[in-house]
């Protein structure tokens, strides 16, 4: 049995995520705090599984809250958050804090998307409980030490390269630690499909450019690839790229994503070629494999995170067992291995 405890200080919005958690058998609902503070107290002494958790609450706000359950007893926390601007801001800043992923609270029963993110809710919730964590001291930075010298001086320039990196369930903080360790002079332009809820993807965008130092914008159709620049597919559009241009298309979703990371990697293998480089990233299910296979059908080179360092190892599982790569890159070696493999496909 799952055992979750549910922090959110809205009665009515506590109830609706509890009916929600316990339309699934195997979840439990261990505890309903009220506050931060509460939640802190509570994760302590009931040592829940997981933690659903609000970001705005009286006493001690949801990011504080997060902040000191992963020093005191490191716990999966997922944040559960309304669409307001703020508080999508202040999720992004939870992830921060320790937080594995974001959420939108579901609208009430009844509404046209309330099965679908309900759905939604339960798998990440279930998903996430998985994740083994360890305890953060709070000095401790979640990363380690920027790339070596050595690392950090390899230039990237390479003539019609480009990257696209897709992830799901965990990728948030994935993505952050790709980004931030490519060197600074990293001048190619990158695709990223990240599954997030609908109302999060240039909350993620703004989140990611802070956190990374890096240039990354929502993407916009018809805009030019520039280098250095890293584009986030916006919410419901499929991401890709033609002669040399952004492409966000309305089309199908693919196998049930829109955005799609097959669709991000099949547009790079038809566009780029033997110049495009998908890396896949920790998340559920099996999404981008094909793109994938036909990224290196086109001459392309695959990355896919390894199982020891992905927080659900489902998509780059699956591209794993459809023999697209030979073996797994550990988290903190993917920035090193796109630099590799970009240096490899230079022009002589």
């Amino acid at each position: 049995m799952l055992r979750v405890l549910v922090a959110e200080d809205s009665v009515t919005a506590r109830m609706l995520l509890v009916s929600i958690y316990r339309r699934d058998p195997d979840i439990e609902i261990v505890g309903e705090a009220g506050d931060g503070i509460e939640a802190v107290a509570m994760c302590k002494a009931l040592q829940p599984d997981v933690v659903s958790m609000d970001i705005q609450m009286p006493r001690l706000d949801g990011i504080e809250a997060t902040r000191q359950i992963m020093v005191e007893r490191a716990t999966p926390i997922v944040i559960v958050s309304s669409l307001d601007a703020s508080d999508v801001r202040r999720s992004m800043h939870a992830l921060n804090a320790g937080a594995l992923m974001v959420m939108a609270k579901p609208a009430g029963p009844g509404t046209a998307r309330y099965e679908r993110d309900s759905h939604d809710l339960i798998a990440t919730i279930k998903a996430m409980a998985q994740v083994k964590l360890v305890r953060r001291w709070a000095s401790t930075p979640p990363y380690q030490a920027p790339p070596s010298p050595a690392f950090a001086a390899m230039r990237t320039s390479a003539s019609g390269v480009v990257v696209g990196i897709a992830a799901s369930t965990g990728g948030p903080n994935a993505l952050r630690k790709v980004l931030a360790d490519l060197p600074a002079e990293f001048d190619l332009p990158i695709l990223v499909v990240q599954h997030i809820a609908s109302g999060f993807a240039e909350g993620l965008a703004t989140w990611l450019s802070s956190a990374t130092g890096r240039s990354v914008v929502l993407a916009r159709h018809g805009d030019p690839l520039m280098p250095g620049v890293c584009y986030v597919a916006p919410d419901d559009k499929h991401l890709g790229v033609a002669s040399g241009t952004i492409v966000l298309a309305d089309s199908p979703p693919v196998e049930g994503f829109r955005p799609s990371a097959t669709y991000l990697f099949g547009s790079l293998g038809r566009s780029v070629g033997p110049s495009a480089i998908g890396v896949i990233l920790t998340g559920m299910g099996s999404d981008g494999v094909a793109g994938l296979r036909e990224l290196k059908e086109q001459g392309g080179s695959v990355i896919v995170q390894d199982e020891a360092t992905s927080d659900v190892w489902g998509m780059p599982g699956a591209a794993m067992r459809a023999g697209l790569a030979t073996s797994g890159t550990a988290l903190d070696e993917i920035a090193a291995r796109i630099v590799r493999t970009v240096a490899e496909r230079r022009p002589a």
